[in-house]
């Protein structure tokens, strides 16, 4: 099954930005204009710079979770450390709290290593090494983002309290004579003033605290009075995360800072989790790119055949964590490894070819079953992509012929690949004809919003092979606007977003597209990029307020509001919003379904039910399923 999830993305208009780009050469520009403002006033301003984003919860990577987890990592040190096997998470409406069994803080420092930026104790010397708090930022910007903070530390009998309201210290309070066990115990509540309205989905942190638990083993995290532990790290995660039966028994290989998982799958594209000094890094990096490299030429090498490193890497499920010494990531957020070295002296490129090499190259020669195995799918991938060659070149040269003048894509000019503070903000629409895309366009941010526009219902490419995505020319065409033919890594926008209309075809063309990007670009779906949109179905208004409502419920919460006389108008389809009415529904209010997938989604059977062969069962299971009718009808029977 499918679920979704909303989403708020913050949003500029062209006619916003153009505001914002008007300069005034007629303004005084003096020394008055340069304001320095205190790391707390900076945080709070641009929260974004340390945390990613801010989000409502909504989000696995909303600030929220970010905040946790930056609490939580410096405990996840204490443990790489040596020092406490138990974690306590717990989440209470708005408050968290998470209590180790470390060392705890040097209670003489404690003020100052939540409050002042620059502080911590991972800038050099033993007390840790590879670890995941690195700049002594993470548990500042919780503390200054907070409304409330509170963080305790305990030592051979002594303890410490001290307790902050938005990075402002309010007590301090220290003990003697304690009973409880060494360790540090914090507690937050995110400031709304800052956030807005948010609330915690404990699936996101759930799957948090599972990541917490495959990467140290031995560790225990109890996430309100559940307990989590791994026994086979890596494999645990990948055996946890297959949806189907992989086509051999996942490789397990571990030695010295490094661990690996390998499997292969029945469908398209690479699926890999890794993770740097226990810290998941969904977006990879050098490690992860090292690992890609190495297994295509240790398979190589193991064969003694020059395999395609896509044939070797179509349809792998592979999961890598590697420890580092002082790991450089791209941002604070540390989604990105950017550390070419694995320590002084050793490249990470070398330190992870090497181990593959040479233990890899070990396992197949002991288990050659798997290698059997393994290499009967590379052969297939072979034979698939050497048989699609031709018309893949002629699909390629069509491409190339219509991207400068690409009728169906009305592209934006910040793209998911550039090097852009607006990078993470960037989308396509996949709109249902000409008037809805129009209208989309008309009211879109060009600089981070993209249109492509369908003609109608798309091929059902179920039980298809990845030879109609080059056969078809709208499949061909959708395929180089997001530019994934050859990689993900390549994709062009951060949100692909399904933009139909509300009604049964829409949700026809919806599962159609879904299908398309289930069977052939998995990774669209794995790594988040898919959502739909959604749009209101109503607009209830009076003189005074407009209202737009997404469900019936709403529509009348909104009557009630307006009072009996107001406007109702019902949407039909995405044509009839005008443009300048879409602003509200593409910009900051923006509601997008996530698509996602899960360990229980049985897609296969899914896939073969609602877009198989099997049309007289999909209508028995429709019409079995209908109850508008029958709620009608006793509707009317009260009546009489």
């Amino acid at each position: 099954m499918l679920s979704f999830y909303s989403l708020l993305i913050p949003h500029y208009s062209s006619e916003n930005m153009a505001e914002l780009n008007l300069t005034n050469p007629t303004a005084e520009y003096g020394k008055d204009a340069i304001v320095t403002l205190s790391p707390r006033e900076h945080i709070r301003l641009r929260p974004g710079m340390y945390i990613g984003k801010l989000g409502d919860g909504t989000q696995a990577d909303d600030g929220i979770y970010v905040l946790l987890k930056e609490v939580v990592d410096n405990s996840i040190d204490e443990f790489i450390m040596g020092a406490g096997k138990r974690i306590e998470i717990t989440i209470e409406n708005d408050k968290v709290s998470v209590r180790d069994y470390g060392r705890g803080i040097p209670l003489e420092a404690l003020s100052d290593a939540v409050s002042k930026m620059n502080t911590g104790g991972k800038y050099g010397g033993d007390a840790f090494k590879k670890t995941v708090g690195l700049n002594g930022v993470g548990v500042k910007a919780v503390n200054m983002l907070s409304s409330h903070f509170l963080v305790r530390s305990v030592r051979q009998g002594e303890a410490r309290t001290v307790t902050f309201s938005q990075g402002l210290e309010l007590t301090d309070r220290s003990e003697s004579g304690v009973t409880e066990q060494n360790g540090t115990y914090v507690e937050f509540i995110v400031d709304r003033e800052v956030f807005g309205d948010y609330a915690y989905n404990m699936e996101y942190v759930e799957q948090m605290v599972k990541n917490y638990t495959y990467l140290n083993l031995g560790l225990s995290v109890v996430l309100n009075g559940q307990s989590y532990t791994s026994k086979n790290g890596l494999l645990d995660l990948v055996n946890d995360n297959l949806s189907n039966e992989p086509l051999y028994a996942p490789m397990h290989i571990s030695g010295e800072d490094i661990e690996i998982v390998i499997t292969h799958g029945n469908g398209y594209g690479e699926a890999y989790y890794s993770f740097v000094n226990g810290q998941y890094t969904p977006q990879g990096g050098t490690h992860q790119a090292a690992f890609r490299e190495a297994i295509a030429k240790t398979i190589k090498e193991f064969y003694h055949k020059d395999y395609e490193p896509a044939d070797i890497r179509t349809s792998i499920i592979a999961a890598i964590s590697v420890r580092v010494d002082d790991p450089i990531f791209e941002s604070q957020t540390k989604t990105k490894l950017g550390s070419k070295d694995k320590e002084e002296g050793v490249t990470m490129r070398q330190f992870v070819g090497d181990f593959l090499s040479t233990n890899l190259d070990n396992y197949l020669h002991k288990h050659p079953e798997t290698a059997q195995m393994l290499q009967k799918k590379i052969v297939e991938n072979e034979k698939e992509r050497k048989a699609i060659s031709g018309v893949q070149k002629k699909a390629r040269e069509a491409a190339k012929k219509v991207s400068l003048n690409n009728k169906k894509l009305r592209d934006c000019k910040i793209h998911y690949t550039d090097k852009s503070d607006l990078a993470d903000k960037t989308m396509i629409f996949i709109t249902e004809g000409n008037s809805a895309s129009g209208s989309i366009t008309s009211s879109r941010d060009p600089r981070t919003q993209a249109v492509f526009s369908l003609r109608g219902k798309p091929l059902n490419c179920y039980g298809l092979t990845k030879r109609v995505v080059y056969e078809n020319e709208e499949f061909n065409l959708l395929q180089a606007a997001l530019n994934i033919e050859e990689d993900m890594d390549n994709l062009r926008y951060n949100k692909v977003i399904i933009a139909t209309d509300a009604d049964v075809d829409g949700m026809h063309i919806r599962l159609l597209l879904t299908s398309f990007f289930l069977q052939f670009f998995p990774d669209i779906i794995r790594l988040g990029h898919l959502f739909i949109l959604q749009t209101p179905l109503f607009r209830v208004r009076n003189k005074k307020e407009t209202h737009y409502c997404y469900s019936d419920e709403e529509r009348q919460a909104a009557v009630k509001k307006c009072g009996a006389q107001a406007e109702i108008t019902r949407f039909k389809g995405l044509g009839e919003i005008s443009a300048q009415e879409f602003k509200e529904f593409i910009g900051e209010g923006m509601r997008l379904d996530k698509v996602r997938l899960t360990k229980d989604d049985p897609i296969h059977d899914l896939l073969a039910f609602y877009m198989g062969k099997n049309t007289p069962d999909r209508k028995d299971f429709i019409v079995g399923n209908l109850r508008v009718e029958e709620d009608i009808i006793e509707n009317l029977k009260m009546l009489n």
